[in-house]
Parts: C-alpha cells; sequence; structure tokens
C-alpha cells in the first residue's frame, strides 16, 4: 500500500518511494521496536517481536504465519502534532498481542523528500512483493520503467495482486489519460519487477483494492473509479496479459465492496450509492441495468465471512456499525445485526480479517474522541445470529505506540 511517495533521480525510471510494507522481516529479522516509553498508562508490557521462517498469510510482516495488524491513523500526543506514524500489532496462535507492537516512524522509516520527512506517514495496500513470505519493508524503493508510464501523472494508487496468474504478487498503479502502469512479479530486493509492459488501457483513471479473482478463474482482478472521487467504477479482469479486459460497469458511488454474497458462481459487488446499497451479482457476467439495491445507507462498506459459511456478510459503517448477513440470494437486512461499539466516539472499521485462525473473519473498529483519544475493538467472528461477539475480546488505545514527550 502506498500514500508515501517520493520522486527519484534513479535514471531511466520514474521511482515511486513505496510503504509496500513493513517490518525489515526476511532481511535480517524484524526491525527492534521503538523501546521509548509509551503515554497510555494501561499499555501492556513491550515484548520482542518474534521472527517466523516466512508465510502466505496476508498481512505478515514477521513472516510467523499469524495475520498482523497494520494501524495507519495514531492518535497524537496533543492536538496539531506531528503524525507519530504507523503502529504493527503482531498476531499469534490467540489473535493479537498489544504487547507485541512496533512503531515505525517517519523519521526512521519515510521516503524524505529534499531532506525533510513527510507530514503524512501512512499505507495504500500491503504485499509480498518479493516473493519471500515477508510483506516488504519501507522504505521499499519501486522503480517504475519510463516504458510503463504515460504523461507526467505522479504514480499513485497501487493495487497489489496476481494479475498474470504465475503466482508471484504484481502492482498496478496510475498512469495518466486512462491509462494503467501494470508491472509484473516477483520484484528484486531493489524493486525492479521481473517484466513492465506498455501502459494498458484503462476504463478509469483511479485503480482501487484490494485485488481479488471476481470470476473464479486464476487470476486477480480489480476495480478501477472512473475518477479519484465518487462516480462509476468498472471491473478490469486480470489474465496472462495481465489486467487487461473490462469486465461489469458498476454503478456510481462512494465506496465498492466484493464479496460472495451468495447469488453465483462469481464474486459479487456491494456499492454504496446516495439511495441506497447497490448490488451487482456474479460478476463479471452481470447484465448491465438496474441493479438490486439494499434499503441501506452508508459511505464505506466493507464485505467479510464473519461467521464462517463460506458467504460474505456486508459491512456498512456511518455513524453505526451494521452487518448484513449473506444468504442464498445475497446480503439481506433480514437478520441484520446493529453493533453498538464498547467505547464512545465515531466507530471507523478500520479492517475484517482472520487474526486467530478460526476461519472467521474479526471485525476490528476503531473509536475516535478528537486528536489525542480513541480505542480500538476486536468483534471476533462468531457462528451465532449475531455474526460476531457484542463485546470486544480485546481493546486497546494507539496511544500506547507514542512515546513519553
Amino acid at each position: 500500500m502506498v500514500r508515501s511517495l517520493r520522486r527519484s533521480t534513479l535514471p531511466g525510471t520514474a521511482a515511486l518511494g513505496c510503504l509496500l510494507l513493513l517490518t525489515a522481516c526476511g532481511h535480517g529479522g524484524p526491525a527492534p521496536a521503538d523501546a521509548a516509553p509509551v503515554r497510555a498508562a494501561q499499555a501492556p508490557a513491550l515484548l520482542p517481536v518474534p521472527r517466523g521462517e516466512g508465510s502466505e498469510v496476508p498481512d505478515d510482516f514477521n513472516g510467523d504465519g499469524h495475520r498482523d495488524l497494520l494501524l495507519d491513523d495514531l492518535v497524537k500526543a496533543q492536538s496539531h502534532a506531528d503524525d507519530a506514524g504507523i503502529g504493527i500489532v503482531y498476531g499469534s496462535s490467540r489473535g493479537l498481542v498489544p504487547g507485541t507492537r512496533q512503531l515505525l516512524t517517519p523519521k526512521r522509516y519515510a521516503a524524505p523528500t529534499d531532506g525533510q520527512s513527510p507530514a503524512v506517514f501512512e499505507t495504500e495496500a500491503t504485499c509480498d512483493l518479493d516473493g519471500d513470505g515477508f510483506t516488504d519493508p519501507p522504505p521499499a524503493p519501486l522503480a517504475v520503467p519510463d516504458r510503463a508510464r504515460l504523461g507526467n501523472d505522479w504514480p499513485e494508487r497501487p493495487v497489489c495482486g496476481d494479475f498474470d496468474g504465475d503466482g508471484a504478487q504484481d502492482l498496478v498503479v496510475h498512469a495518466s489519460a486512462g491509462h494503467l502502469s501494470y508491472l509484473r512479479g516477483p520484484f528484486t530486493r531493489k524493486g525492479a519487477p521481473r517484466e513492465a509492459t506498455a501502459p494498458l488501457a484503462s476504463p478509469g483513471e483511479a485503480p482501487t483494492g484490494p485485488a481479488a479473482d471476481v470470476n473464479r478463474d486464476g487470476y486477480d482482478d480489480l476495480v478501477v473509479r472512473a475518477s479519484a472521487g465518487p462516480g462509476k467504477a468498472y471491473v478490469v479482469l486480470g489474465g496472462p496479459d495481465g489486467p487487461t479486459r473490462t469486465g461489469a460497469t458498476l454503478p456510481a458511488g462512494t465506496d465498492v465492496a466484493l464479496g460472495a454474497f451468495g447469488r453465483g458462481k462469481a464474486l459479487d459487488a456491494a456499492v454504496a450509492t446516495a439511495s441506497g446499497t447497490a448490488l451487482r451479482h456474479d460478476l463479471p457476467t452481470a447484465i448491465p441495468g438496474t441493479p438490486s439495491t439494499l434499503d441501506t445507507t452508508a459511505p464505506t462498506l466493507h464485505a467479510a465471512d464473519l461467521d464462517g459459511d463460506g458467504l460474505s456478510e456486508l459491512i456498512t459503517a456511518d455513524s453505526g456499525v451494521r452487518l448484513l448477513p449473506g444468504s442464498a440470494t445475497g446480503p439481506t437486512t433480514k437478520g441484520s445485526v446493529t453493533l453498538n461499539p464498547a467505547s464512545k466516539g465515531t466507530p471507523q472499521i478500520l479492517t475484517a480479517a482472520d487474526f486467530d485462525g478460526d476461519g472467521r473473519a474479526d471485525l476490528v473498529l476503531r473509536t475516535v474522541r478528537g486528536e489525542t483519544t480513541d480505542t480500538v475493538e476486536i468483534h471476533p467472528g462468531t457462528a451465532t445470529a449475531a455474526l460476531v461477539t457484542p463485546k470486544p475480546s480485546l481493546t486497546f488505545s494507539t496511544s500506547q505506540f507514542l512515546p513519553h514527550p
């Protein structure tokens, strides 16, 4: 995931300073966690970060086979203070362990521009580009060859995926004028792709992740928005030559979630629109026309299998969090669950993924109260009508990453 970008003077290339994350695991072991005392009074004692042998688990930054949690937004020591950096809470066979944590500071890890660290240090995508079983560390320099570029737009909006079906992670970034830069993996430790083709024509300007094999043909696909803001989006299909084919056109909206909602052999798309949640089923064979619509409006959507039945639930977030179970005919408001966070504040969905290895996704929420106070809570998925445990199994504040002034 890349949102911290910088220009480079590498000859013959347009270079991208990537946060394609994170620690130096797989390159001599994880970087040591910053050992400064934390501000949070109840922060658990700092534990050493274990080093594994590598795995295929997503977001496994230390290669021990357990999924880790990346925290882009941390509270600040005081309002309007500089960005503290990026936090990682490492996983275990029991789930996330807040004591096993690491702070990646802009000063130490960000790619500077003209000698200055960026004002904002965060990520957009995570993947193992060099195929060593460890999610890659910053600052991972990624060289985008000139032959893959078009125009003068800055390469951004990276999406990782195996778009050519060879088992290695590839990368797509925005080019310009309705084109994408497609970089085939695996990548070298210096950030060079195995191959870079000429820019690919695209139906939109803004590639959007995460990638998914929507038609289950062995090639990852991605959503491309017409523009960076709200508007139409399109499914772009992968194949032996990469993401070259335009599939279904999606309704205009503010967010798209891809999931196996239960009405076809392929994945489905849920689109957040002003008039409800539009559903386009069985991608990419969906017939253009008026999609079905759920009577629920929310600007943010997620899809995850919370109860382990093989169908994705639709998770919506606005002033509250609502869980809509998947069914044979798609997600439904019947039996929907309203989840009240344990902490006061505006809830944000950080992610929904299986952190404890039980085959059910866990819902990770963050409630924020100003710039200096927050609570992260984990609600494990459950094979009951509740879909997740109403009470969180774990809560902590991102203030635990902050050193004393």
